[in-house]
């Protein structure tokens, strides 16, 4: 097995809102762990487990009050005057980022951060162009306001505007909130498409398992403000019962076939996408048709 290369390492980081107040709420509670580069990796947790707050340590907006946060091995607030220059290297998308937009057209705003780079009028254009064909937006809009677009495209337009910075790591926190299947399955697909071609790290934070387990690599689960289980999808969603004893669903599909299994048949673990199920079903009814002929 290939050995992953660190991208992003959170060591022994803690951070508590209303600190010293009746309303004090830890966040994250010595958190150490490691995001890989040329991965997609996808936080999980309940509301409240720390997720969001971890996302926003990996670009500088909120500084650990303990404990240390790396990007290629290098401390983000060694310079806190040049954090800047960090959030260039790591693109966070907010939830909901539609409510960011505020250029005049479609294309402008996705070219307002290339621009901030200085970059030739060809570069920006070239940055443009291929992020909003990964993001799913089509030509015919480029030149419309984005306040005339729907919810989920300007989401796309948001997304889209921070994968032309071209940054070394994408963050996006529950990029496909509200949206319907296909508007889900538009996003996280080009946000897979585009970790593909770029090989940078990308990190999604979602409630849905089933997006999880389709579109990621790697799998982080939180809970009470600290990491309980890190690894490949396959190893997470193989452990069915600590997840839920997490509080947290398998995906559908693990759960019909778990159901399946202690009824008796024999489907493998780690099944945890469509496709897999289909194909561990094909295998079992081929089992049966050849005991049954013999």
């Amino acid at each position: 097995m290939t050995e992953k290369n660190v991208k992003l390492s959170l060591q022994d980081v803690s951070f508590t809102y209303a600190k010293g107040t009746p309303h004090e709420m830890k966040a994250l509670d010595n958190v150490s762990l490691d995001i890989y580069a040329d991965t997609v990796t996808g936080i999980i947790g309940h509301t409240g487990s720390g997720k969001s707050t971890l996302v926003q340590m990996l670009n500088g907006l909120i500084k650990p009050e303990s404990g240390r946060v790396l990007i290629d091995g290098e401390d983000v607030w060694a310079k806190p005057k040049e954090i800047t220059k960090v959030r260039f290297k790591v693109g966070l998308v907010m939830q909901y980022p539609e409510y960011q937009l505020f250029e005049a057209t479609v294309k402008e705003d996705i070219a307002y951060g290339p621009k901030n780079l200085g970059l030739s009028k060809e570069e920006v254009a070239e940055r443009v162009k291929s992020a909003a064909a990964f993001a799913g937006i089509t030509q015919d809009i480029m030149e419309k306001s984005p306040f005339e677009l729907s919810g989920g495209q300007k989401r796309r337009v948001a997304i889209a505007g921070i994968m032309a910075m071209h940054p070394d790591v994408l963050v996006l926190d529950e990029p496909a909130a509200g949206l319907d299947p296909a508007g889900r399955k538009l996003i996280l697909g080009g946000l897979v498409r585009y970790q593909r071609m770029t090989h940078c790290a990308v990190v999604i934070v979602s409630h849905s398992m089933e997006d999880m387990a389709l579109y990621c690599d790697d799998i982080i689960v939180m809970e009470n403000s600290k990491p309980i289980m890190h690894g490949t999808s396959r190893e997470i969603f193989t452990q069915e019962e600590r997840i839920v004893n997490a509080g947290l669903d398998v995906p559908e599909v693990t759960a019909l076939l778990k159901s399946l299994r202690e009824n008796g048949f024999d489907i493998p673990y780690g099944v945890y996408t469509v496709d897999q199920a289909i194909n561990a079903l094909h295998e079992l009814l081929k089992q049966k048709k050849r005991k049954g002929n013999n």
